[in-house]
Order: structure tokens, then C-alpha cells, then sequence
């Protein structure tokens, strides 16, 4: 059976520029500090801008950032026009934290990721984390911070619609997990489109992936919805177009499948190809919630 053709997918990026403060939906203070401690033992190099060969003090929190869906400036000077300034009292982790090591003002960059520490590219070491008051070294230089985004305190749970067990039904999350799964789809890239899709969710590589080969869209308001269910005839357009699947001959006709029905050449494909026979009932369940057994079926014989 013929599968569509899969794209490379390339990085999606949330883009935040100029001052103010953005509020990352997409990302904690524990993704963000352990995103940032993620590099640590990259090598320095300067201009670099690939942790495999070496990245500067910039380009290492140009890169932290965009893990998180946020754009930074290249450059520390153009990354210290960003944001709101902060004071030393006040810092918060993921604040960008600023020094004069050259004498001739903004010259480094890191993140600072609280208890009075920060990571840093540095020209001796890589990526390191050290003290922001160093008596020998970073003290003296520092200079100030900027807040680029607010990030929140906690993971928070999802929202899935009240009164559906998701032990039973499959949501669009796990939909997406699934079906990325049986195309072998490349999900490396976690960072999201969807402000509720967060890169550290579980569905966020397959989500970014299904969407970059147009099977999955977002709603009116650009959101993906995760925690909300997928009705068959829903699911039927989904496999369709994953699958590029054609018309194989005659289809079965269910009695709430009218032709005018929107979903109706989408679900005669489905049967053309022998992947639903319906229900019991003659009736295809075009407003029925998938059900985790039903998604399994059809993948089963969509991948044999």
C-alpha cells in the first residue's frame, strides 16, 4: 500500500522580537533549566553556531531559546535590546544575564537558572555553569539581565474534554502519536506551532511532524487541541490522507454516509480498501468517538 511521500521537517519556530516580555506558554522553568543544562560540555568556538563543531556565548542561548519556541537575537548586543531589564535581586530562571569581559561593555551572555547560577558559552571551558557573584571573575563584570519570557512555575495537566475516559477513547494527541508511529515518521523536531502543544509533550514530535505533512491542522483560534477526541469520520479524512490512499474498486454504503455527507468519499476509500466494514448496525458511526481499539484496528490493517 502506497504511503505518502514524507517530507524532511524542518524547525517551526514561535518568533518574538523587540522589547516586552512574552509569556511562553510552551515551556516551564524546569524545561527551560534543564534545557539549558542539556549543553553543557559543548565546545566554544567563535561565530559557531553548531553545538557538534562548537557554538558562542550567543548562539548557546540563541539555541536554549529556540528549544523553547522563542527566538532570540543573534548577537549579545542585539540580544541585550531584547526583553525587559531586570534587576539582580530579581531574577527569575531563564532570564538572560549579561558581562563586560572586554572591556568595552556587552560582550557575554548566558541563562541564568537560579540559586545564583548561570550557563554560559565561555572561550575557556564551553558550556559551563558558574556563579553569577564569582569574587575572581564573573562578579565584577556583570553588567545586568533581560526577561524575554515568563515561564511557569509548574508543568500544567493538559486539558482534556470533562466526562470522555481517554482509557477508552483516543484523543488527537495520541491519535497523532499513533499514526507517526505506523509512517515512520521522522519526530525529532519538538518545537510545536500549537501554543498547546508544549515541546516536552509527549505528542509533540509526532504532532509537528503529521502537521508539516498537512494530515493534522489546527482549529480556528491555531490551536491543536491534544485532549480532545476524534470522531470516525474525522479519523477517516486523518488516514486517508496519511496513507495517500485511493478508491479500490466498489466501496460499501452505510446508511449514515449520504453522499452529500462531507466525509463520505474519505470513508468509502476507507472501505474501498478494506480497512472498515462498519457496524454491526450498517451504519459507518460517523459522529462516534474513535475508541483506542478501533485506532488500532485500522492501523493494523493500514501497515500489514
Amino acid at each position: 500500500m502506497k504511503k505518502k511521500f514524507l517530507l524532511p521537517v524542518f524547525a517551526s519556530f514561535v518568533i518574538f522580537t523587540g522589547v516586552g516580555v512574552n509569556n511562553a506558554e510552551a515551556a516551564t522553568i524546569t524545561e527551560v533549566t534543564n534545557t539549558a543544562k542539556s549543553f553543557i560540555g559543548t565546545p566554544y568556538k567563535y561565530g559557531g553556531t553548531d553545538i557538534s563543531t562548537g557554538i558562542d556565548c550567543s548562539a548557546y542561548t540563541q539555541i536554549v531559546f529556540s528549544k523553547l519556541g522563542i527566538s532570540l537575537n543573534r548577537t549579545t548586543g542585539t540580544q541585550y535590546q531584547q526583553g525587559t531589564a531586570v534587576s539582580k535581586d530579581n531574577l527569575k530562571e531563564g532570564d538572560l544575564v549579561f558581562f563586560n569581559t572586554t572591556g568595552a561593555g556587552v560582550s557575554h551572555v548566558g541563562v541564568y537558572i537560579g540559586s545564583g547560577k548561570f550557563i554560559s558559552s565561555t572561550t575557556s571551558a564551553g558550556v559551563v555553569e558558574d556563579n553569577i557573584n564569582d569574587p575572581y571573575y564573573w562578579g565584577s563584570r556583570y553588567i545586568g539581565a533581560k526577561r524575554v519570557a515568563n515561564f511557569t512555575e509548574e508543568d500544567i495537566e493538559e486539558v482534556k474534554d470533562a466526562g470522555i475516559d481517554f482509557r477508552i477513547y483516543a484523543s488527537r494527541g495520541e491519535v497523532a502519536l499513533q499514526l507517526a508511529k505506523a509512517l515512520g515518521v521522522d519526530t525529532s523536531n519538538t518545537n510545536s506551532p500549537f501554543p498547546d502543544v508544549k515541546p516536552s509533550s509527549k505528542y509533540a514530535g509526532a504532532v509537528v511532524a503529521l502537521n508539516k505533512l498537512g494530515v493534522f491542522n489546527g482549529d480556528q483560534n491555531g490551536k491543536f487541541n491534544p485532549g480532545s477526541p476524534l470522531t470516525r469520520a474525522q479519523l477517516a479524512k486523518v488516514l486517508v490522507e496519511a496513507f495517500d490512499l485511493r478508491l479500490q474498486g466498489k466501496a460499501a454504503t452505510f446508511k449514515d454516509v449520504p453522499s452529500s455527507h462531507w466525509a463520505s468519499n474519505y470513508i468509502a476509500i476507507l472501505s474501498s480498501n478494506k480497512i472498515t466494514t462498519g457496524k454491526e448496525d450498517g451504519t459507518f458511526g460517523v459522529n462516534d468517538k474513535v475508541t483506542l481499539k478501533h485506532l488500532n484496528v485500522f492501523l493494523d490493517r493500514l501497515t500489514k
